[in-house]
């Protein structure tokens, strides 16, 4: 293996905090089995993280070498900043990564914003359930009855039991709660990465010198950055502003969704051809996500770090569920996931998703 367990520490622990495509913000841990209620252990940056909870050499076990598979890990991207007063996290993007027993292959696959769900009833925010999209049980969840302040942990511990409800996944050992902040820096480390553009995307938000584009009249306007089709070095501004489009596109968000999967993929592929254990680059990179990664409660992203440390990109499978518009009255109401789509879904909580596959080839993507 080329990188060693210090490297995997900032390289899986950064993907399981940041490469939905949309950033690092902060990273939700929970562990296996159900937690007694307590405080929540204090939020600590990323540079302290990485003092903190990186390996070091001993003869006691590496944290997180206890760690099992299989393991369901969620990656969340919310469409705005924490920093926003009255912020209230919606989940633009959710991405589920499936590791196998053997936590040496993986299966990455997204779930649309819009999908429509059944969200259950959330005491801790005054929510008494209903169907609505998925992205809104972030929101609903995060409310405090009686106070403007808003809870990441809430909203995140609504999601995951809204996504157990629907995707029959019984727990998520961990998840990330991520924004834009800290992905272009990362990336920029990295030296820009490499991905196979499969389509001509038109950027909505940038030029083609990285400035942003003039709001004006509820639009955008001005010239717009490009990426063509074929193998494409991105910088940090680029690969962020690529993997967020949407509008414009043949399938809108569900190639908005391929995208971020993609992204995944070439920040690992990037990331193994880096030789982060010279400190000299290791010190840049950590320094670049500052504090803009933070981690809250349960086991670190170390830990499943070095529990991932034998999970090359080339084994992690990237999965498109189809899906189609839900409406009523000529209005529209959300997402659904088409039955291939959904079938794949509840075969992997039943520990089929293989012979799934098999059978349905077309839904594993080919770039």
């Amino acid at each position: 293996m080329r990188s060693s367990k210090i490297t995997w520490s900032i390289v899986v622990g950064a993907v399981l905090a940041l490469v939905a495509g949309v950033g690092v913000a902060i990273a939700v841990n929970r562990r296996s089995a159900p937690a007694p209620t307590a405080a929540p252990s204090p939020a600590v940056s990323a540079a302290a993280s990485a003092s903190a909870a990186a390996p070091v050499p001993s003869s006691a076990p590496s944290p997180g070498a206890d760690i099992k598979g299989p393991l369901d890990l969620v990656l969340i991207g919310v469409d705005t900043r924490v920093s926003v007063p009255g912020w209230e996290p919606h989940a633009d993007t959710i991405m589920l990564l499936h590791v196998e027993a053997d936590l040496k292959s993986a299966y990455l696959y997204s779930l649309p914003r819009d999908l429509r769900v059944q969200i259950p009833a959330y005491r801790k925010a005054g929510f008494a359930g209903g169907k609505h999209k998925i992205t809104e049980a972030m929101s609903r969840g995060s409310r405090i009855p009686g106070s403007n302040r808003k809870s990441v942990e809430q909203g995140y511990e609504l999601l995951t039991r809204t996504l157990s409800a629907y995707t029959g996944i019984k727990t998520f050992q961990a998840g990330a709660i991520l924004n834009f902040g800290g992905l272009d820096g990362l990336v920029n480390k990295l030296g820009g990465i490499e991905m196979v553009i499969d389509q001509k995307v038109t950027s909505k938000h940038r030029r083609p010198d990285g400035s942003m584009r003039t709001l004006a009249g509820g639009d955008y306007v001005g010239p717009q950055a490009t990426y063509l089709p074929g193998k494409r070095k991105l910088v940090g501004w680029q690969a962020i502003d690529y993997a967020r489009q949407r509008y414009g596109l043949p399938n809108g968000d569900y190639d908005r969704q391929r995208h971020h999967r993609q992204l995944v993929r070439a920040i690992l592929d990037r990331a193994l051809d880096v030789d982060l254990d010279d400190p000299a680059r290791l010190g840049p990179m950590i320094k670049s996500l500052g504090g803009s990664l933070v981690y809250v409660g349960g086991r670190t992203p170390f830990e499943y770090a070095y529990a991932l440390r034998n999970l090359a990109p080339n084994r992690i499978t990237t999965v498109t569920l189809p899906g189609a518009g839900v409406g009523s009255g000529g209005g529209y109401l959300g997402e659904q996931l088409k039955p291939e789509g959904l079938g794949f879904v509840r075969a992997l909580a039943k520990g089929a998703h293989v012979a799934y596959l098999r059978s349905h080839p077309k839904l594993v993507d080919r770039v």
